[in-house]
């Protein structure tokens, strides 16, 4: 029998020491270093069930290498199979990550029973009377959805082999154990094996898995660093509990972009798919309200409207308070700084809070010019008229600069039916024909006349 051998990794960084330290050496974070065990006593590999595996595989020209697009799995998700980059790749480990009850297991769970494969839901979490309580609620005649209570991981591989599923889902990866490692389940050890039994399984058998991952108060997935390194694709499932709508973003992706996104919103009977998410975000109210500002931003490759609202008023105390959410409040303090200075309006005495509706967050530089005017709107207590919106950010110079994929935005705004658009004269445009009327604009004194007067 071969003698249990460990040696000590950083949970940061994947270097490796030969006895504990305090401070990682090659990343200098403190308390990250971990003892490991990296030969086991009498392990034995997972077998799949059929018996033709790949040989070895030998060197070929790149021009011999077939280039065929692979075959995906359709999960029947369109929001699902837009951040995979078309659907599920044969053979591929997806790990999906999230704050607890934001919906992880809910969203898999709806893809599993929707499916039209065989599919075999494991979790560790939850008995099999509480999944059959969610089912019923959300996919109630599913014929094709197995479940399994299971943490062992050579327990789940002997249902797989008589199973035979064509899509495993693994809910999460931090209540896995293995026989061959000596540890507590979600510890470094029992997470980095338990995943490389998951690869081995998947890359043999060619059947996609996916992990559901706990994720820490700092937002990172929880486990070692290397976890995201092994995984095919990882996923980040995100939002403001409070609020309905969800987030669906891709972290990595071997097989496609990492700039798209899908938008879900929070039904009694499940997550159901946002395929035009502008027309949720952008209220309809039809009175005319000051602080309101229409923005077109991007979020990932999908272009979105979304509603900026700012309030100013008279500060009460005698520091002025600033508030922003969904917004970088660095940023606000910037913007504001730009119109006291560029503009000439008296910003310092007064309260300025600033809301993105719909519980999301924005990070795209675009949406400066319609923040500046939804503050404007409510200082003057003037609102700007209906079908405006704006995309373009604004410099320290109080320059109005141009924006990416300008195009894009323009036939977003003019889809909702927007008659004029906001956009930097610095742009370029490649837009012959358009109901829309685009204005250029080149400092934001030229914005404060025209809307303001």
């Amino acid at each position: 029998m071969a003698k249990t051998k460990t040696a000590y990794f950083c949970q940061n960084c994947g270097a490796q020491y030969a006895k504990w330290i305090g401070q990682c050496t090659s990343c200098k974070e403190w308390n990250t270093v971990v003892e490991e065990v990296v030969q086991k006593e009498g392990k034995k590999t997972w077998k799949s069930s059929t018996s033709t595996l790949q040989k070895a595989s030998k060197p070929l020209l790149v021009k011999e290498i077939n280039s065929d697009k692979e075959i995906r799995l359709n999960t029947l998700d369109l929001e699902f199979n837009r951040v995979l980059g078309g659907g599920l790749v044969p053979g591929s480990l997806t790990l999906l990550g999230g704050e607890p009850g934001i919906g992880k297991s809910t969203l898999l769970l709806q893809i599993a029973l929707k499916l039209q494969y065989k599919t075999l839901y494991v979790s560790g979490e939850e008995s099999q009377k509480q999944i059959k309580m969610r089912a019923d609620r959300i996919h109630p005649n599913s014929e094709n959805c197995f479940i399994l209570t299971e943490t062992k991981t050579q327990n789940i591989f002997q249902q797989i082999v008589a199973l035979e599923p064509d899509l495993v889902v693994i809910d999460s990866i931090q209540t896995l154990h293995s026989d061959y490692i000596e540890s507590a389940a979600g510890s470094i050890s029992q997470i980095r094996e338990c995943t490389a039994e998951l690869i081995k399984f998947a890359k043999e058998s060619n059947t996609p898995v996916i992990l559901v991952g706990h994720i820490t108060k700092d937002g990172t997935i929880a486990g070692p660093k290397i976890l995201e390194h092994m995984v095919d694709t990882v996923l980040q499932f995100e939002g403001d509990r409070n609020y309905v709508y969800r987030i669906l973003r891709s972290l990595k992706n071997r097989f496609g972009s990492t700039a798209e996104l899908g938008i879900y919103e929070m039904q009694g009977s499940g997550l159901r798919e946002v395929n035009n998410p502008s027309e949720v975000l952008i209220s309809k109210n039809d009175q005319d309200l000051s602080g309101t500002a229409i923005a077109a931003t991007v979020e990932g490759m999908r272009p979105l409207l979304i509603e900026i609202q700012a309030l100013v008023s008279t500060a009460v105390y005698g520091t002025p308070q600033r508030s922003a959410t969904g917004f970088n409040a660095k940023r606000l303090n910037m913007l504001l700084a730009v119109l006291e200075k560029r503009a000439g309006f008296k910003l310092a005495a007064k309260d300025v809070f600033l809301n993105i509706t719909g519980g999301i967050s924005i990070d795209d530089p675009a949406t400066d010019l319609a923040v500046i005017s939804a503050i404007l709107s409510s200082n003057s207590d003037i609102p700007i008229e209906k079908g405006v919106c704006f995309a373009a950010e604004v410099g320290l110079a109080g320059e109005i600069r141009p924006v990416q994929r300008i195009d894009q935005r323009i036939l977003e705004a003019e889809k909702l039916g927007f008659q004029t658009i906001y956009v930097s004269k610095n742009n370029k445009i490649g837009l012959k024909k358009t109901q829309i009327k685009v204005k250029l604009a080149s400092k934001i004194e030229q914005i404060v006349i025209e809307l303001f007067g």
